[in-house]
Parts: C-alpha cells; sequence; structure tokens
C-alpha cells in the first residue's frame, strides 16, 4: 500500500469518526467470511458501520479528530474491527446478541458521550447506558407526572365538593 492510498485510507476513517458519535473497537479475529458477513448484516440492519482497520491508520485518523481517542490507544493492537454509530449501546446489545452463538466480538474500548471504556467486562455496563431517546422519555414521564396527579386530585375533589354540596342541600 502506497502513501496515497494509506493517506485516502486516513481521510475515510476520519470522515466516518466526524459522522459519527459513538466508536466501539473490538477484535473479530479468527471469524469465518460467512461468520463476518452475518456480523456485517446484523450491524447493517442496527445502523451500525463496521469496518476492519489497520491500527497505526486508526491511530492517525483518531489524532485528526476534535474529539479526544487517545485513551483509546493502548487498545489498538492486533486484528481490530471499529463499530460505529448513532446510539450509544446499539453495538453493545449487537454484540451481546451475537455472543449467543459466537464467542466473539470482543470488546476491547468504547467511546460514548466523551467517556471512555476499556474491556470486555463492560459490555453489561455498555448495553444499560440509555440512548438519548430513552432519555428524553423518561424525563417527560417525569414531568408529567405531578401535573397529572394535579389534575387528578382536582377531578376526584371535583366530585367529593358536588357530593357534599348536595348532602347539604338535600338536609336543609
Amino acid at each position: 500500500m502506497n502513501k496515497e492510498q494509506k493517506s485516502q485510507i486516513i481521510e475515510e476513517i476520519s470522515q466516518d469518526l466526524a459522522n459519527y458519535s459513538h466508536v466501539y473497537v473490538t477484535d473479530i479475529s479468527g471469524f469465518t467470511v460467512s461468520t463476518v458477513n452475518q456480523l456485517r448484516k446484523l450491524c447493517y440492519s442496527k445502523d451500525v458501520k463496521l469496518k476492519v482497520v489497520k491500527n497505526t491508520l486508526l491511530k492517525r485518523a483518531m489524532d485528526k479528530s476534535e474529539k479526544d481517542y487517545s485513551e483509546l490507544y493502548e487498545t489498538l493492537n492486533g486484528p481490530t474491527a471499529v463499530m460505529l454509530c448513532n446510539t450509544g449501546n446499539v453495538p453493545a446489545k449487537l454484540i451481546k446478541d451475537f455472543r449467543v452463538k459466537n464467542a466473539k466480538p470482543i470488546i476491547k474500548a468504547a467511546f460514548i458521550e466523551e467517556a471512555v471504556y476499556i474491556g470486555d467486562n463492560q459490555l453489561e455496563v455498555l448495553c444499560s447506558i440509555k440512548s438519548r431517546e430513552e432519555l428524553i422519555g423518561d424525563i417527560i414521564t417525569l414531568l408529567q407526572s405531578p401535573a397529572k396527579q394535579v389534575v387528578s386530585a382536582l377531578q376526584s375533589g371535583g366530585g367529593k365538593l358536588a357530593g357534599i354540596v348536595k348532602t347539604l342541600s338535600e338536609k336543609a
């Protein structure tokens, strides 16, 4: 591979890093072609971009990025595949589902919302991260709860008040 090809690949990876907010560095070594194709299909269906990269080219692309990926550098050894997405927990859930039948992919590291997770032991933590949409839904639910209670109290209180007025009017 000549210098021009390398710089083109680095530029492509840099664009991917700029377009996606979450990065998973994984190891899929030892997969057969059919297993890699199954993983690629699954990734495609979940809007996750899977890319097998050379560590040196990935590091150079990360250096060019505005984000600080320096904590991930120590994990860039051996065969590396990168999973890129815009929803933080999707690749972790995808990996967990894929591992039902396979021993890999193994998570080397993940970069989610400016936070770095190192090691495969972080899989459960990464799966439990809520997406932006889930967090917005939780906030809306929390904000609606007090208003619903006030409306409910006013409605039930109105019925009680009408009952008291009716009882008083019948006694008079």
